[in-house]
């Protein structure tokens, strides 16, 4: 524990000596921020955190405007928005670009994945975050960061009783990333919406059931006053990453101190988020159980079937696929040494055998 301690100790002097003092050789940067987020804590709390996180690590120097989804392109396509410099910096999530490439599921978070500790692990510690930027800045020519952790998501918050897979067949569910595909294949009819057109669709009946986050997210969203199911444990996204991507001209142009501060910007947004989400999620179920929600959970042969689907079919992405195959078989690595681990400590986190 000491030497974790050390690290926090000097990565929290680095961060007050380059607040204190301007860079040297620094250029005044002024950045748009493009992001997936309508509103809610991702757009206020997390994007808006990194860039007030930014510039108070830079004492100014770096300044990003904050702009809601669909403001400056689409908000499901914020990389293409970043790529092409109309806006420098984007907050988002990697598996809305799933559909170019299968490949980004695996660092933004999927079904038969990393816990949100284990995330954290993989991406600071184990070279995750290093595999990360090498796959986008040349599959996609952004540069890219992880900047912040969704904790494990609520399955469903659903108008119909979902506990087997028989329940699950003809399902009209909104989704994203690989769960689209993997759900798919378990029977259940998958859609594709931002954020903002999920209430509206779940009310009109367009869809039965939703998978968003976590609990304290979705509670201000609305979901459980139209769905009386809410349905756990999320198998589908034992946890999610943030990323914060660059036009790389942009990124190119800086000083090699400023790109460090932005990585340890990320680094400070990933352990703010870790802690808040997780905190804010007590409060919500209590007022979710306030209401009347009625709280399910899925049966051990549900998850243990999601469990195989989801390895079956990043098997078959790996198999065709060079970059999914690369980056499945670093994350499985240290999953396989993790859970080991684990299970030496006598701790169990969800899903772990």
């Amino acid at each position: 524990m000491m030497k974790h301690a050390k690290k926090w100790v000097v990565g929290g002097a680095l961060g007050a000596a380059l607040a204190a003092a301007p860079m040297a050789g620094m250029t005044a940067q002024q950045w748009s921020m493009a992001t997936a987020w309508g509103g809610g804590p991702f757009l206020k709390q997390d994007a808006e955190g990194f860039a007030r996180t930014v510039e108070t690590l830079t004492n100014g120097d770096i300044k990003i405007q904050v702009f809601p989804g669909g403001t400056l392109g689409k908000a499901l396509k914020v990389s293409d928005t970043v790529k092409s410099n109309v806006a420098q910096t984007g907050h988002t999530w990697m598996g809305y670009d799933w559909g170019i490439d299968k490949a980004t599921v695996i660092f933004a978070g999927m079904a038969g994945g990393l816990q949100p500790e284990e995330t954290l692990m993989w991406l600071f510690q184990d070279g995750g975050a290093e595999l990360q930027f090498e796959y986008r800045s040349g599959e996609f020519g952004v540069a890219s960061i992880p900047c912040g952790i969704f904790p494990t998501e609520v399955f469903l918050h659903s108008k119909k009783k979902i506990e087997t897979l028989d329940d699950f067949q003809g399902l009209k569910m909104r989704t994203a990333g690989a769960w689209a595909e993997i759900a798919g294949n378990l029977g259940a009819s998958t859609v594709i919406l931002p954020g903002a057109e999920v209430y509206p669709a779940l009310e009109r009946g367009v869809i039965d059931a939703t998978e968003w986050s976590s609990p304290s997210v979705n509670f201000p969203s609305g979901f459980h006053k139209i769905a009386k199911y809410i349905i756990t444990p999320g198998i589908h996204q034992p946890a999610a990453v943030q990323e914060c991507v660059f036009n790389m001209d942009a990124w190119n142009g800086l000083t090699d101190q400023q790109r460090e501060v932005l990585r340890m910007a990320g680094k400070v947004m990933a352990l703010d988020s870790y802690t808040r989400y997780p905190y804010n999620d007590i409060g919500a179920v209590a007022e979710m159980r306030a209401h009347g929600n009625e709280f399910l959970q899925l049966s051990s042969e549900f998850i243990a079937a999601a469990n195989k689907a989801a390895a079956d079919w990043s098997d078959q992405q790996a198999a065709e696929n060079e970059w999914f195959k690369k980056a499945l078989d670093h994350r499985r690595a240290f999953q396989s040494k993790i859970r080991a681990h684990w299970k030496s400590q006598f701790l169990f986190p969800l899903g772990v055998d």
